[in-house]
């Protein structure tokens, strides 16, 4: 078996991936800590080709060393903007019309296999502080809140691979 050569994988360029149509997510990091998990929702947000990200609260900015490292251009291909309050967000996305949706541990939570994306409906999905989690303030706003099921002695993922896998399964929903 040989590996394609990065000419044969035949990505957009930036300009062309700007132009083309996207994935009705979006995410909103609410007051992500680590600038390097930042980079990586950066880069996840480019492999799906997603509306746009959020960054809120304490969350880094680009450009910031350690998102560039992790996100290796894609800060220049996502649409990004930094907004302070993400309770405040969370209502305003609400009142454009997308169903937000907090990915956390909670009581009335939906297993991410149980989510059923609707043809043309938006979606934000909020990730938390790596520690706090999901803010109570969000909490609160969110219509709903998803949780992916996990086996292991550790209480959560970590969120980079949390936003991987979640954005995955909407996606999947989405595209196929």
């Amino acid at each position: 078996m040989r590996k394609l050569s990065l000419k044969e994988l035949n990505r957009p360029s930036i300009a062309e991936f700007r132009a083309m149509p996207k994935a009705p997510i979006t995410l909103v990091l609410d007051n992500v800590r680590s600038a390097l998990n930042v980079g990586s929702a950066f880069r996840t947000a480019d492999a799906f080709a997603l509306e746009k990200i959020y960054l809120c609260g304490i969350t880094a900015t680009p450009p910031h060393r350690e998102i560039l490292k992790t996100a290796i251009g894609a800060t220049e291909s996502v649409a990004w903007a930094y907004e302070k309050d993400s309770a405040a967000l969370v209502r305003r996305l609400q009142s454009e019309g997308c169903l937000v949706f907090a990915v956390e541990q909670a009581e009335q939570r939906t297993w991410l296999q149980d989510v059923q994306v609707q043809p043309g409906q938006k979606y934000a999905l909020v990730f938390g502080n790596e520690v706090e989690g999901v803010s109570q303030p969000v909490m609160d706003a969110v219509d709903g809140c998803i949780e992916a099921p996990q086996f292991g002695t550790k209480h959560s993922l970590n969120i980079a691979v949390c936003i991987g896998v979640v954005v995955w399964e909407f996606f999947r929903q989405w595209k196929f």
